[in-house]
């Protein structure tokens, strides 16, 4: 027999293309002898020990191919040296160079490089030399300010800061491990022990050492330990949720109902669970060839695409790195027509190029996305990627479960009908508004009838809730007790309907009923659907006894239970009770009870009972039909022995009472946030494994389908013609059954997703829905992903964000996700979405505040080579603004509250609507750093005036002043002045240009408080903001005064020396806020399109 398995070696696996093909097996639909005969195997003895040693040897161990390791070191290098950290790497670089030239150049290294020294110590040997430079060697005096211009100090602080968030990089990529570690290490590869017929023997062996055709034994509460075909099966059920989404337990016996492998009755899959019953199977698929396996191959193959806040960093980075080498040799070539050197223009190009390096930037960001991140989690969004953070803003498609993400998960009674009326039930989740029991002192849920009315105490109802009280297995544990004269009925009618064989403990409330509902539970009796000596449903069990029950081996079952009672008169009889499919019910009944009367099934009741039962399956409910039939005393007398094997009772010319219809009703709060998602211009598409009626159903009432919107089935209908007639083009919505998914190509799938809005997949696999997400993808759409299973893994980790479901969620899902619901609520999502996008706004913000100051601490460097002016600005002094004063308030704009129109926004056009745009760079750079450069050079020029140099004077002045060998250089009014004195004048002007950046920043902060609106209607509420004023200014005053700080080269100012840069900052206020007023006032017009941002 050919190998069934791929090798495990990777050269060798299966190609992504195939794992993404729907599985392909009929071993579910050939017979026993045939599967026997290809598997090689006597299905009564199974394998001989040698034979399964030999397909052990050829096949490998049943256990799944865990992912190729990245190394340490290459996540390091990808942390150090990816995207921003390369830019500072390579600035902190550049420092270097510049002082090697330096060093090598000059014997006067400058008072700012000890960090480098004590750093570098093959180098710093000049700290220890004694030699001092000749005071009349003018050559050598410029470099002493070249030096002070290219920070030495920073390189340090650059490669310290890159380093730690190198490091909390890998931290945080080593967190959560990828999901295909989430199959090995949670569980999914199996360990336990298995039962198999070997020969003559029966063994127990590790799961591991499985191969195809073993024969195993199975029981409840095993794993499955392989792809197994069902041989003998006694009410055996599993558990499909991990695999499937499906919840409830799927019964397993050796007739094949579906073709389809993934809907087969007779098969039972690797790593589900045997929830019932036992079975005795062959294996026909191991390890990676299992359908779980596959799955594992598709999460640990794919290729996840780069997150738009990572492809903005990169394109930022080719930004600023393109501006800085632009204006370095821009004025290396303006230095060396000036006159300087080769050496010498070269120092002035690092300078500049390190001067545009925004060191703080990174760190603002990381800390923006980690408060974003706090923020959310106390949301109920864990948010494990800091970059889905953004991305979720950025999201434009979200393909969502249905279950337990836009519904409650768990089945609710919906409608009933009885006595030739449908009457419809409370499905909310808080049932706020109910009438209050004063007894049990809490609001009390009744069947509420928003059209229709029905009599409590009616014949009709009371036959009803009999039955369904009845015909159940339901056990409720606690101590609560019940007001048997309270108003009960409908409680009692909806639990019934929905306990079935369920066990409810008081506190669950994820239970198929409403926790509310069981603490008003009431009684029903035989005679007037009240029984009045009893106080719980138990007892009324319990004086019913039950003495059968029986349960229909069909896909549909039908569950008959047969009760003792009690006449008035103490006579002992017989109540059968039945439940089950509609149709099989109504077969087996000959009357129907309607308002106390028994009429004969004829055709008119049929009639309604048909147009009742169509119009609650059209709303994609589940119905049941209920029925039942009082035995004759005569022919079943009291101790008469019921046989459920023989059925030796009546199983037709039944009573019929009533339908139940329950459903999955959805989230009290997903409605709206689907409506948020729609004005935001999100598409919300619902990808489930259920049937489509239920599906489109639910999609209906959550607003996915919204009202008015048609299907190609619904134009047909409501034009009598067939759906093939109908142009598809016509139908807003969609509705894609995964048959239909499975024979469309790709372009057809791109065509269905871009020519309708309102989409629903059902009948869905793990393969389609991967197939779905890359279908969006291609068309250009951020994708985000909701899933809670371990089929849902390799589309989550396929999409820009996947969001795993905290509670239902598997473990392997939540490893694949970017982010996890601890709610499981669709709303949280749209409460991300917000999130996110605030959190971009202030990104762009917080670049816009950082980008700005750059040209008032580039200029000054500018001037001092074209002008040859005295230095305006020192290299510790930008030091102070970059990673000082302009830290908080960068940091501060991450507290920004969102503008109000934030959410009204299309999504954002990755391809356009980038972080850094052409208008962020002009808007920073040519409008708001042009009136801080003039702010600070005001304050310069008002400091070297006030003491005796006119701004005359100081052109050409440079070399002069920066030579330690003149001591008597005349300023305008002829007074002369030593090195030491002008070296002081100069650090004071430093510190006076330094203070007019913070002055005009404190403008700068507060007009990007907003990127469209007035700073009136945002306010000043962001009190970090406004601490960060304060904190901002003090931190500059302290520098400006505080002992010791002449040692970073600033000296105290007069305090009229801070109010020069004032009126620049109430002019960047008020040309803010009529350039606003403008955008708004002419939404798209020359200024909206030149400048914002």
């Amino acid at each position: 027999m050919p190998s069934r398995r791929c090798s495990k070696t990777p050269a060798a696996r299966r190609s992504l293309d195939e794992l993404k093909e729907e599985l392909d097996i009929d071993d579910h639909l050939i017979s026993l002898e045939e599967l026997a005969a290809r598997l090689d195997v006597d299905i009564q003895t199974g394998l001989s020990e040698a034979e399964a040693t030999r397909r052990l040897e050829r096949d490998g161990p049943n256990t799944l191919t865990p992912p190729a390791a990245i190394p340490e070191w290459v996540k390091f290098c990808k942390q150090l040296l990816g995207g921003f950290s390369l830019l500072l790497a390579i600035g902190a670089i550049l420092c270097f160079i510049t002082y090697a030239i330096q060093a090598a150049i000059t014997d006067a290294p400058p008072d700012d490089n000890v960090c480098f020294y004590l750093f570098s110590p093959p180098i710093s040997w000049r700290f220890f030399d004694d030699t001092q430079p000749d005071p009349s060697d003018v050559s050598v005096v410029p470099w002493d300010c070249v030096g002070r211009c290219c920070s030495h100090h920073r390189s340090f602080l650059i490669l310290s800061g890159s380093n730690k968030l190198s490091y909390h990089g890998i931290f945080q990529e080593n967190g959560p491990t990828g999901s295909c570690e989430g199959f090995h290490c949670r569980g999914l590869t199996p360990f336990q022990f298995a039962v198999v017929r070997r020969g003559d023997q029966v063994l127990t062996k590790r799961s591991e050492d499985l191969v195809v055709g073993d024969i195993v034994d199975v029981k409840s509460g095993d794993r499955i330990p392989a792809d197994i075909r069902i041989i003998e099966a006694s009410g055996f059920k599993v558990d499909n949720s991990s695999l499937t989404g499906e919840s409830k337990p799927q019964s397993r016996y050796p007739n094949c109902s579906q073709p389809n492998p993934l809907e087969a009755s007779n098969l039972a899959f690797f790593s589900t669970y045997a929830v019932e019953g036992n079975a005795k199977g062959i294996v026909i698929l191991t390890g990676d060839d299992t359908v779980m396996g596959r799955i594992a191959g598709l999460a640990s193959d794919l290729n996840c695409r780069e997150t738009p806040i990572a492809k903005e960093i990169v394109r930022f980075v080719r930004i600023v790195t393109t501006v800085a080498v632009f204006l370095g040799v821009t004025f290396f070539f303006v230095a060396s027509v000036m006159g300087y050197n080769w050496l010498e223009s070269a120092v002035f190009l690092v300078g500049i190029i390190v001067a545009m390096v925004p060191e703080g930037l990174l760190a603002t960001i990381t800390v923006s996305l980690t408060l974003t991140a706090k923020r959310m989690a106390a949301k109920n969004c864990l948010v494990k990627h800091l970059e889905a953070v953004e991305t979720l803003g950025s999201t434009s498609t979200i393909c969502c479960d249905k279950t337990g993400t836009l519904t409650q998960n768990r089945m609710t009674v919906a409608h009933m009908w009885f006595d030739d009326q449908i009457i419809e039930a409370d499905t909310t989740e808080d049932q706020s508004g109910l009438p209050y029991c004063h007894h049990l002192r809490r609001p009390v849920c009744l069947f509420a009838t928003r059209s229709v009315t029905y009599d409590k105490d009616g014949p009709g109802w009371g036959a009803l809730a009999r039955v369904a009280a009845l015909c159940n297995r339901a056990v409720f544990k606690g101590s609560v007790t019940y007001d048997k004269d309270g108003p009960g009925w409908g409680a009692l009618a909806r639990v019934a309907a929905l306990c079935n064989r369920a066990v409810f403990k008081g506190s669950q409330d994820d239970v198929p009923i409403l926790k509310s509902l069981f603490t008003a539970l009431y009684e029903v009796s035989d005679e007037r659907s009240l029984h009045s000596s009893t106080g719980s449903l138990c007892n009324f069990r319990c004086e019913r006894n039950t003495r059968r029950s029986a349960r229909s081996p069909s896909t549909r079952p039908i569950s008959t239970n047969i009760h003792e009672k009690k006449d008035i008169d103490g006579r002992l009889s017989y109540l059968l009770v039945m439940k089950g499919a509609p149709e099989r019910i109504l077969e087996r009944c000959s009357s129907i009870f309607v308002k106390g009367q028994e009429y004969p099934m004829d055709g008119h009741w049929k009639d309604d009972f048909n147009a009742a039962y169509m119009e609650l399956g059209s709303l994609g409910e589940r119905v049941l039909g209920f029925c039942d039939c009082r035995l004759p005393v005569s022919k079943f007398p009291p101790g008469y022995k019921f046989d459920a094997e023989e059925q030796n009772f009546p199983l037709n010319g039944l009573r019929f009472v009533g339908l139940v219809s329950m459903i999955d009703p959805p989230r009290a709060a997903v409605p709206e946030a689907v409506a948020k998602c729609r004005s935001a211009g999100i598409k919300v598409i619902m990808v489930t494994g259920d049937h489509p009626i239920t599906a489109k159903a639910i999609a209906r009432s959550v607003g996915i389908i919204s009202e008015g919107s048609e299907t190609v089935v619904d134009i047909a209908n409501r034009l009598n013609i067939e759906p093939i007639e109908v142009d598809p083009a016509l139908a807003r919505a969609c509705v894609v059954c995964g048959s239909e998914l499975r024979e469309m190509t790709p372009a057809m799938l791109e065509d269905v997703l871009r020519n309708h809005s309102e989409i629903v997949f059902a009948r869905t696999s793990p393969q389609q829905k991967l197939t779905i997400v890359e279908g969006c993808q291609r068309l250009g759409a951020i994708v985000a992903v909701t899933g809670d299973g371990v089929n849902d893994s390799p589309a989550l980790k396929k999409a820009d964000i996947g969001v795993a479901m905290g509670i239902t969620g598997s473990d392997v899902s939540k490893q694949a996700a970017d982010m996890i619901l601890l709610d499981d609520n669709f709303a949280s999502i749209v409460t991300g979405v917000e999130e996110g996008r605030v959190i971009f706004d202030n990104m762009k913000k917080t670049v816009a505040y950082t980008l700005t100051k750059n040209i008032p601490e580039l200029a000054p460097f500018l001037l001092f080579i074209v002008a040859s002016v005295p230095l305006p600005l020192g290299t510790i002094t930008i030091l102070c603004i970059d990673l000082g004063t302009d830290l908080l308030p960068s940091v501060a704009l991450a507290y920004e509250k969102a503008e109000p129109d934030l959410m009204q926004r299309q999504p954002r056009n990755p391809f356009t609507d980038n972080l850094v745009t052409d208008r962020l760079v002009c808007m920073s750079y040519f409008h708001i750093g042009i009136i801080q450069v003039g702010a600070g050079f005001l304050t310069y020029f008002i400091i070297m005036a006030q003491n005796g140099f006119m701004p005359s004077k100081l052109f050409g002045l440079r070399r002069y002043w920066d030579s330690k060998a003149i001591n008597d250089l005349e300023d305008s009014f002829g007074q002369d002045w030593t090195y030491h004195d002008r070296k002081s004048l100069e650090y004071t002007c430093y510190t006076g240009f330094f203070v007019a950046i913070v002055v005009v920043q404190w403008a700068n902060l507060i007009i990007l408080k907003t990127r469209r609106n007035s700073l009136l209607q945002q306010g000043m509420t962001n009190w970090v903001m406004n601490f960060a004023l304060v904190f901002e200014t003090a931190l500059a005053a302290f520098m400006c005064y505080a002992p010791g700080m002449e040692k970073f080269n600033m000296h105290p100012l007069k305090f009229i020396w801070w109010l020069p840069a004032l009126p620049f900052s109430v002019f960047i206020l008020a040309y803010d806020e009529l350039r606003k007023y403008l955008i708004r006032r002419n939404p798209g017009g020359w200024v909206e399109r030149e400048t914002y941002y």
